[in-house]
């Protein structure tokens, strides 16, 4: 695996390198090992799977209060993949980071604790795994809107977008909150 540390602080994307013959390939997406030795963390005992119809799908910003660790893989259709970080200490708060991420590409996003995270679903039938650190607990979840000016995110154009009302209506984000 090859791990590219990215703008934002602590977000690294990860480029899988497939074994390939006649019959296919074979890809490994993540290792304990490897994992630890880019310093990166290494416990995920929750998966999750978000199925999304439609493309235009957007997602997030979504970022948890407890430290909860996310490493993001594409298993059907494409995204455009946002961080932002909202560690009020980090050299790059309130900085943001978008890669496209497809199936068969190879990429993971590995998204640190305190960092919010979206997407934009770029295909019809786009499906997203969700490797976490953490048992996702509903009192910590957290949102910042994603069109919010404090942030400019450069989302791509589209046709229409999807957004739940939970999404659509988060409060303009207040660096002193």
């Amino acid at each position: 695996m090859i791990f590219t540390r990215t703008p934002v602080a602590g977000v690294v994307l990860i480029q899988a390198e497939p074994a390939s013959d006649e019959r296919g390939s074979f890809t490994r997406i993540y290792c304990e090992q490897e994992f630890a030795a880019a310093g990166l963390e290494t416990r995920f005992p929750q998966r999750g799977l978000s199925s999304n119809t439609k493309q235009g799908t957007l997602r997030g910003m979504h970022y948890s209060v407890a430290p909860e660790t996310k490493l993001v893989t594409v298993m059907h259709g494409a995204i455009f993949d946002v961080v932002l970080d909202l560690r009020a200490g980090s050299a790059t708060y309130l900085q943001w980071f978008g890669v496209e991420l497809a199936e068969g590409d190879g990429q993971s996003l590995y998204v640190p604790a305190g960092v919010a995270h979206g997407f934009q679903t770029l295909r019809d039938a786009t499906q997203v795994h969700y490797a976490l650190s953490e048992f996702h607990d509903p009192a910590a979840a957290r949102g910042a809107r994603w069109d919010d000016p404090a942030f400019a995110i450069a989302w791509p154009q589209t046709e229409q977008r999807i957004l739940s009302a939970r999404d659509a209506t988060y409060p303009d984000f207040r660096a002193d909150e």
